[in-house]
């Protein structure tokens, strides 16, 4: 239960034996058999507890216990409290692979949630940049650097730590003045150039990158290792963080970080949000999010005449279904130059 909110820890609490042990024997295995992340573990435990809670209220005293008409209820109770459909979408999966889980552990005697539906979420499309837009957004480090250091973030790292500025307290110049907007710079052209997730951008290693074959090693969710290539932009960005931005912050905390934080430790997603929101914002841009640009290099793959096969393994997609969001974007923005240039539109 480690990592899990306060309130699901306290609900866990109060839980029959038997429910508890079941939650925390299916966490253990979410973790060192399907080897999910520590993100979705805590939606998985929060989901179960809800639903345990939900069936001890019931008269139920352990997952034996059970049925369709409990998990129905559960389900029905989340939908009048104001759940959205995707939540409630989430919520029938975790359901079902608790379900699908205790029937082969034997502690139900069937796979109880096999036949419960999922309420169809509604898929937004993403917000997608144009490509000169995603190119003055990679290009900001550099013109942005003594314009507008209000818009971006003054901390590095989930501990703080100050931007690095450009003097020290003792008036000699700072390396980290320098340092900081190249590492900037290399992450916002990673990200656009590999489409990678920003928790992926993070966990890269110097180690990971094939300057020859210009490609990266990632690791991505359950730990589905990939290669994706990167161009020479990105290349020139890498070769100037590597010889004159990462020496400069590099310390005894940055083990083999690629991307570092400015009191050098491995740098932190959330950071790296603050940095894309912040430097968006400087030139203009509409609210972007690392996911922004990865939707944006799949949308611009895509309208480039890239294979549908081809995006869904650069972006680590493990079913094709996650990637043809990007041809409903083509799609739209088809529709919406026909609109625009057709005489009988």
């Amino acid at each position: 239960m480690s990592g899990t909110d306060r309130d699901t820890r306290r609900t866990h609490a109060a839980l029959p034996a038997a429910m508890r042990e079941s939650v925390d024997d299916f966490a253990a295995y979410l973790s060192d058999v399907r080897n999910r992340s520590a993100h979705t573990i805590r939606a998985y435990v929060a989901d179960l507890v809800s639903l345990l809670d939900h069936a001890s209220r019931m008269g139920c005293t352990a997952p034996a216990d059970l049925d369709l008409t409990v998990l129905r209820s559960w389900l029905a109770r989340l939908r009048t409290a104001g759940a959205a459909r995707t939540s409630l979408a989430r919520r029938a999966a975790s359901a079902r692979t608790f379900s699908s889980w205790a029937h082969r552990s034997g502690l139900l005697a069937t796979d109880v949630a096999a036949p419960l539906a999922s309420p169809r979420a509604h898929r937004e499309l993403p917000t997608v940049l144009r490509a000169d837009q995603a190119a003055a957004l990679v290009e900001a480090p550099g013109r942005t650097a003594d314009v507008d250091r209000v818009a971006l973030p003054v901390q590095d790292e989930p501990n703080g730590g100050d931007r690095a500025g450009s003097a020290t307290s003792t008036g000699t110049p700072d390396p980290g003045a320098e340092a900081v907007p190249l590492r900037d710079r290399v992450l916002l052209e990673l990200l656009y150039a590999t489409g990678v997730r920003i928790s992926e951008a993070c966990g890269l290693d110097v180690g990971d990158v094939d300057h020859g074959r210009r490609v990266i090693r990632v690791f991505g969710k359950g730990g589905r290792e990939r290669s994706v290539p990167y161009g020479v932009p990105a290349q020139r960005a890498l070769d100037a963080w590597l010889r004159r931005g990462r020496p400069a912050l590099a310390g005894a905390r940055s083990g083999h970080a690629l991307l570092l934080g400015a009191r050098g430790g491995r740098l932190n997603p959330t950071t790296a949000r603050q940095i894309i929101g912040g430097y968006a914002k400087a030139v203009g841009l509409p609210r972007t999010s690392p996911h922004g640009l990865r939707h944006s290099a799949a949308t611009h793959l895509l309208e480039g005449g890239a294979d549908l096969r081809a995006v869904q393994e650069l972006l680590g997609h493990s079913s094709l279904a996650s990637t043809q969001i990007y041809t409903h974007v083509s799609v739209e923005r088809l529709r919406a130059a026909y609109r625009q240039a057709h005489p009988r539109a």
